[in-house]
């Protein structure tokens, strides 16, 4: 059962409910109210410890040259260097990045691994640029953010738009500035370059721990459940192969174009295999293709959406129809759709702690690095799930000490560790 906060919420006001950074601010005060947090703490961990904005001018293939704006923020680094991906999308802007990045910081936190919160991003529209623009864009906005990064003060990974090939472009753009190799300035590399075996699908295979780790206290029969993914990339297509391997019934999934429906169960192989040959889910045969919005409002046991910010919010969130949500991507429900879920006693795993295999395997694969040995993939693998549920008993038992739902239970425990670091270390000088 979802249990009801015994604490007042104050919702981010209506006007600004797509906001991810007040999304976060919600969360958070609901969490330091609960922890009993002084004024002082509290102005620490809402404020990010540096922002960093750049131009970063590109020649493109015509000759021309564009201006793109670039971002790099880090929240927190109490508990160790920052951590977190490097998007690009048009839709970048401060806001979101401020949130990704304080979402990283409790995200680690909850999961209890030594790094802090930070984020990047660049706001362009990478599907119109070419290989050759979107190499010399990283290398550009590398070259722009060198002097903040660094395996010991803050380490970029893939997100949204980005992959292993960006995260190669950054390690030998940093290198070639330090005049040695470095490998663990990113994370999410090439193995060749010193990625880690699990990486890719760390997040989704995190996903899959977390799907038997809710269906075990719903008391859920896997075998009988349908599953509903939006989002088929690499977070939502992994999860959905996955969850496929184990006899669980994919009903639904989507990409930014086309969302299938079929209630006798998807052949997931084949529908990935369709968008890796098209490109698109668009054309498939052997589904419904329905709306966004009906996608997520399809009868099921358990979604898991994956894509992106702001989907599930106060205008759709009464309508949806699933036992336990799973939070595949960044900030997909809003702070205002929250009471709305708690109410319709639907549980849900946030995604500070549903999506932190990808940060967990990011974290191994920095090890690796910087020890120079590398695991066979077994042990990756075996690694994350133990610290996955761990993580989520972690966060069950405060959902049961305090009387709050596993979002909120999930912001008290990644607070309250990064607090108690704080105070700690005290404050220099």
């Amino acid at each position: 059962m979802t249990a009801t906060s015994s604490v007042a919420v104050k919702p981010a006001a209506k006007t600004h409910e797509l906001n991810p950074y007040e999304d976060m601010l919600a969360r958070f005060n609901r969490a330091a109210d609960i922890l009993d947090l002084d004024k002082g703490m509290r102005a620490i961990l809402t404020t990010p410890e540096r922002e960093l904005k750049v131009a970063v001018p590109v020649r493109m293939d015509d000759g021309s040259t564009e201006v793109f704006d670039g971002w790099r923020i880090q929240h927190n680094s109490s508990m160790g260097p920052c951590k977190g991906g490097i998007r690009y999308s048009p839709e970048v802007n401060p806001d979101e990045v401020r949130a990704l990045a304080a979402w990283m910081t409790w995200k680690c936190s909850v999961v209890n691994v030594p790094f802090g919160g930070g984020k990047g991003g660049v706001r362009c529209e990478p599907r119109k640029m070419s290989q050759g623009e979107l190499e010399r864009l990283t290398r550009r906005y590398t070259a722009a953010i060198a002097d903040i990064i660094g395996p010991d003060k803050d380490v970029p990974a893939p997100d949204m738009n980005t992959n292993e090939q960006t995260m190669a472009w950054i390690m030998d753009t940093y290198s070639m500035h330090a005049r040695h190799t470095v490998t663990g300035v990113v994370t999410g590399k090439p193995f060749a370059l010193g990625g880690s075996l699990g990486r890719p699908a760390a997040t989704g295979r995190g996903l899959l721990t977390m799907v038997r780790e809710a269906a075990a206290e719903l008391k859920m029969d896997l075998a009988k459940a349908s599953v509903v993914i939006q989002g088929s990339g690499n977070v939502g297509g992994t999860a959905a192969q996955l969850l496929h391997d184990i006899g669980v019934k994919v009903i639904g999934i989507s990409d930014i174009d086309t969302a299938l429906i079929n209630e006798k169960g998807l052949d997931i192989p084949a529908v990935l295999k369709h968008q890796d040959k098209k490109r698109t889910l668009k054309g498939f045969k052997g589904a419904e293709v329905v709306s966004n919005e009906d996608l997520l409002r399809t009868p099921c046991d358990i979604l898991l959406p994956c894509a992106t910010e702001n989907q599930i919010t106060s205008k759709n969130a009464g309508k949806l129809r699933t036992k336990c949500i799973i939070e595949g991507a960044n900030g997909p429900t809003t702070a205002n759709a929250d009471r709305i879920l708690d109410d319709a006693g639907i549980f849900v795993i946030p995604d500070i702690l549903a999506n932190a295999g990808g940060v967990a395997v990011s974290y191994f694969e920095w090890v690796q690095d910087r020890h120079g040995y590398f695991w066979d993939e077994h042990e990756v693998n075996e690694r994350l799930e133990q610290l996955m549920r761990k993580a989520f008993g972690n966060v069950l038992a405060r959902t049961k000490q305090h009387r709050i739902n596993m979002r909120t239970a999930a912001y008290v425990q990644g607070v309250d560790r990064v607090a108690k670091v704080i105070k700690l270390r005290g404050l220099y000088p």
